[in-house]
């Protein structure tokens, strides 16, 4: 089968990478650097395990920019282009996923479209009707940045978004590949399948933002968060992942996937979906509070990654508490290797580790580092446990 797949992230290259191992794939993007990477057998995203297939140099799987080449003899073509968040018209921005279907339609309009981007609910069915009958199918992605390539070979489970012998044939594709063998498959109606990424994904918004209240409240009374946690969560029903506090949820999906939920209630009564969206801006003036009240001259941000193992900077929490104590006047200094830059939105970058420990106050780590071991009294993290 030739594959087509749309953007080489970290979605669409592990999807790439999965399928290569049986099928003729093509992957396209719009970067002619990260085009180039991959046909050098490079990942362009931080991923330890892509990278080590990649290196492998799969022969089955080639990048280019020629999308209408590598769609015209595809049988599927699957997309996983950007759907940023527009804070201006209150949804995701599916421009990039509506061009490829469109450009699709045009050149193989007999190719199965397998959308992976997220979308609001409902936009498969829109899309589907607008296109005129093209074979669009929704199959939601569940893949941790850094973790893409392993999550794509051991999924939680396979979600495809229509009920049909055709949906079995896509979920089938997406096993053929994997290392695990007991994987749950769930066909659902187009519309239920983008439900499901969206409130998975602000279902782990909610618990991230439950620890991290939890944290403050500990903090604001002077009580240890460590020992409450623990507490909480040997209760089987609550259990123990998933509860280390931070800064707040980044990246990717959570802020954008939390708020699209949100924007897609529309006039359906809640309160809890409003209170996760605001609980991570909560959280962030609170510990911007903590830090402007302890008065440095200069603050230090040890790594604008979302996670440990990550390249991504998008939403990351520690850029909110950043922009607010700048606000404040407070001198900032960023520590960043994935960073080829002097400034970073006005702030100096000092590549440079034992120079940044020295030239500030305080260090703010979302997730701690043995690097900063000897600068433990300067550090101010909520990384009660060391873990993600």
């Amino acid at each position: 089968m030739r594959i087509a797949v749309a953007g080489l992230g970290y979605v669409g290259l592990a999807n790439a990478v999965l399928l290569a191992q049986n099928h003729e794939v093509t992957g396209i993007d719009l970067s002619p650097e990260r085009v180039a990477q991959v046909n050098a057998g490079k990942s362009p995203v931080v991923d330890d395990e892509l990278t080590d297939w990649l290196r492998r140099r799969n022969p089955r799987l080639r990048a280019t920019l020629d999308g209408d080449a590598a769609y015209r003899g595809a049988d599927v073509v699957i997309i996983a282009t950007p759907t940023d968040y527009d804070p201006l018209a209150h949804s995701f921005d599916t421009s990039s996923v509506r061009s490829v279907i469109a450009q699709v339609a045009a050149v193989n309009p007999q190719a199965a479209i397998v959308v992976r981007s997220t979308v609001p609910v409902g936009f498969t069915a829109a899309q589907a009707e607008a296109s005129g009958g093209a074979r669009i199918v929704f199959v939601p992605e569940f893949l941790r940045e850094g973790m893409a390539l392993h999550d794509s070979l051991h999924p939680s489970r396979i979600v495809v978004g229509e009920r049909s012998d055709r949906g079995r044939r896509i979920a089938a594709l997406f096993l053929e590949g994997a290392l695990r063998n007991d994987v749950e498959v769930l066909l659902t109606d187009p519309s239920e399948a983008e439900a499901i990424k969206l409130f998975s994904n602000t279902c782990l918004a909610m618990r991230v933002a439950f620890f991290n209240e939890l944290d403050s409240y500990a903090l604001a009374r002077g009580l240890d968060s460590r020992q409450i946690i623990r507490g909480v969560c040997l209760d089987p029903r609550i259990g123990a992942h998933y509860n280390n506090p931070s800064f707040g949820y980044g990246g990717y999906c959570l802020p954008k996937d939390s708020k699209q939920l949100l924007a897609n209630y529309g006039q359906v009564p809640q309160n809890l979906i409003t209170a996760i969206v605001d609980a991570n801006r909560t959280r962030k003036d609170f510990l911007a509070e903590q830090i402007i009240a302890a008065a440095p001259a200069t603050v230090g941000i040890y790594r604008l990654v979302t996670k440990a193992g990550s390249d991504n900077f998008r939403q990351s929490a520690v850029q909110g508490i950043m922009k607010r104590i700048k606000a404040k006047g407070i001198e900032v200094i960023v520590h960043e290797p994935e960073l080829h830059e002097d400034r970073f939105f006005g702030s100096k970058v000092q590549p440079d580790l034992q120079s940044f420990k020295a030239e500030c106050d305080l260090i703010l780590a979302n997730r701690h580092s043995p690097a900063l071991d000897d600068v433990q009294d300067k550090v101010f993290t909520r990384d009660l446990f060391g873990v993600d």
